[in-house]
């Protein structure tokens, strides 16, 4: 139903937008081409010069009413540089825009056709095309500086005391990995990925360093006030690790980790007084179309003090135990039976 009241809303405006453009092909038939050209050419220039007063007046309307109110403070250090990155970006960028526009309309205004005026030939200037050509670069540079600084610092060596962890992004969700007590990862196979031997990330049950590490697919828990390094993977297509509040952003590519650190600022709690929003939670969402489920791909990070991570970290049981040991302990009383219904049978 809204798609038809669309369709007839559009097809309206078609037939107005025809019927004015007839009825001012007869105003020019009975008032004269030439009078009914510059009567256009001055409605047109006022139409112009209102359209940038009102222009201008809604940008700064906007950014008034949805300044820090959709994104909020950045909720990591690296947040706050990239923030401030994009302000510089938008200052520089937005004099040239308000400078060009209001040039653009008031020349379109000023100068329009008149009769008492003759177009002045200006075929080459080599200054001024110099200044608009080196002008231009020098800022582009420095822009484009700023961003190889800010993403080499994002994806270059996280301090040594970070936290690490691994997100594996699959179609539609995610499988976060935390190192156990050894502190180290263990060796993984793609060839192994079975959910249902639950090994959802391949992991090479022989290899002791794997036999602690911690999967989890409910939540991403990290640490505030320290490094977290994240090593990212994918088990299936492209995605796309996005943490909004935290102005982060790292492919998920099949095959191919790739690695991304930053420090959050605040907890969850923090932000939930923060913004005023008792049901705020952090989100981890897949910023790379991969599949009719996209929009679904979406997970909770959790932003804790280090004694909470601790205790969440301690409760949580080792994959390899979840799924070797337990079903090996679930199979014995099996086998037990099966063994024992074999020797009554053969001592019949």
């Amino acid at each position: 139903m809204t798609t038809i009241f669309i369709l007839a809303i559009l097809l309206l405006g078609f037939l107005i937008t025809f019927q004015i453009a007839k009825a001012s092909e007869y105003v020019a038939v009975l008032k004269g081409e030439k009078k009914t050209f510059e009567q256009n050419n001055r409605i047109n220039g006022f139409l112009l010069l209102a359209f940038l007063v009102l222009g201008m007046a809604g940008v700064y309307w906007c950014n008034e009413l949805y300044k820090g109110k959709i994104l909020g403070e950045a909720a990591s250090d690296h947040g706050v540089d990239i923030d401030r990155m994009l302000y510089i970006s938008i200052a520089i960028t937005g004099i040239v825009f308000v400078l060009t526009q209001v040039l653009l309309f008031w020349f379109s205004f000023k100068y329009q056709y008149s009769e008492k005026r003759k177009a002045f030939y200006f075929p080459h200037n080599n200054k001024l095309e110099l200044v608009w050509t080196v002008v231009p670069a020098i800022f582009l540079t420095v822009l484009v500086g700023f961003g190889l600084f800010y993403w080499y610092k994002i994806t270059g060596d996280a301090p040594a005391n970070a936290t690490v962890v691994e997100v594996t992004g699959k179609q539609f969700g995610w499988f976060y990995r935390y190192p156990g007590k050894d502190g180290v990862f263990g060796k993984k196979y793609y060839k192994n990925i079975s959910d249902a031997k639950d090994n959802s990330l391949g992991l090479i049950w022989d290899d002791k360093a794997a036999q602690d590490d911690i999967v989890r697919d409910d939540k991403l828990m990290l640490v505030v006030n320290k490094p977290v390094k994240l090593i990212i993977n994918s088990r299936d297509v492209i995605h796309d690790v996005g943490l909004v509040h935290f102005r982060m952003k790292m492919d998920a590519v099949p095959g191919t980790p790739t690695t991304m650190w930053f420090t959050p600022r605040f907890t969850t709690k923090e932000m939930k007084e923060k913004t005023g929003n008792p049901n705020f939670v952090y989100e981890i969402s897949c910023d790379q179309m991969c599949g009719k489920g996209h929009y679904s791909m979406r997970g909770v990070v959790d932003v804790v003090t280090q004694a909470e991570y601790d205790a969440y970290i301690i409760k949580q049981e080792p994959k390899y135990k979840t799924a070797v040991l337990d079903k090996l302990k679930e199979a014995a009383p099996a086998a037990d039976t099966t063994a024992k219904a074999i020797a009554a049978v053969v001592k019949k």
